[in-house]
């Protein structure tokens, strides 16, 4: 299913496109694109339909292939590594050659101050309730964020009420994608209005999990909001898989809940790599720094980097 913001992206940037002659191949009406481009009408679904084949001839696969990779860390419950894994795992993948946007969608804004930036003049909300660009500040080469801070929640409300509001943030992504190799989309712990714009504007998601029982049992909850959304408004979401987290090897509770969620979670891509309990990684955040930066020989720098080598392959 292809939206209405990849088909005005494609057009911006495809040079040599001739708006009426495509119009006239779709059999759309006349104008219709060149309106869509002002913002004075959007494409519907049956228009979006008859573009398609016509878009693919000029180029459409090629083009967004060659789009950053949006993958949404999520789980609807706190303190299960989520914000951890963002930071971290972004910058494991910008040592390894990519470039990465890494994306606060958090009000609470933990990524924002763990990456040094407090109280933002512009934020996420800017782009996705008063539809300004998307806000970008450069952590170091290659690495950069768009912040968030309690604003974000202050205007909750406001976004609920606005029409097709959880499409928002894909629109304000789509003119990032031919910037970045990668976005991190860094999830709230509840499964509202930002947590679904996330979802549909990722390609995949992956899943931050604790191994205790609670967490585990909460799954279920989590993976049905992802398959409705998978099914009503992001047909290309996937899971890119499932992240154990926090793990203490030495603990039998631990060892027996991670067999579980191997059994439980089969059909899902499980991760090799467990990300192990490390002191380190809780102070690098204290210190607004990333894991590499405040100790590269930790068990967290090492357990972040053969993440990214799993997400790579």
């Amino acid at each position: 299913m292809i939206t209405n913001a990849q088909v005005l992206t494609f057009l911006t940037n495809k040079d040599g496109l001739t708006l009426s002659k495509v119009e006239k191949e779709a059999q759309i009406p006349k104008g219709m694109l060149s309106k869509s481009l002002s913002g004075e009408r959007e494409l519907n679904q049956d228009h979006l339909t008859k573009l398609y084949p016509v878009l693919v001839g000029y180029g459409w696969k090629e083009f967004f292939q060659s789009k950053a990779k949006v993958i949404a860390i999520v789980n609807h419950k706190g303190g299960v590594g989520k914000t951890t894994t963002t930071l971290n795992l972004g910058k494991a993948l910008v040592l390894s050659g990519h470039k990465v946007l890494v994306i606060d969608i958090d009000s609470q804004g933990n990524l924002s101050q763990a990456l040094g930036v407090d109280n933002p003049d512009k934020q996420v909300l800017h782009a996705i309730i008063d539809d300004e660009p998307l806000p970008i500040y450069p952590i170091s080469e290659n690495f950069d964020l768009s912040p968030s801070d309690l604003s974000l929640a202050s205007r909750e409300i406001e976004m609920i009420r606005m029409v097709l509001s959880e499409l928002q943030l894909q629109r304000a992504i789509e003119s990032k994608l031919s910037q970045y190799d990668y976005i991190l989309i860094d999830c709230p712990p509840a499964l509202n209005v930002f947590t679904t714009s996330a979802l549909i504007a990722a390609n995949s998601c992956l899943v931050t999990l604790q191994p205790e029982i609670a967490a585990l049992k909460g799954v279920k909850g989590l993976f049905d909001h992802i398959f409705q959304v998978q099914k009503r408004l992001n047909t290309n979401l996937h899971i890119e898989g499932v992240l154990l987290t926090m793990v203490d090897q030495r603990l039998n509770i631990h060892r027996d809940i991670i067999e579980q969620v191997h059994q439980q979670l089969n059909p899902f891509r499980v991760f090799k790599t467990q990300i192990r309990m490390n002191v380190a990684l809780k102070e690098s955040q204290i210190s607004q720094i990333d894991i590499f930066e405040y100790d590269s020989n930790s068990n967290g720098a090492k357990d972040y980097m053969n993440l990214a080598k799993e997400i790579m392959a």
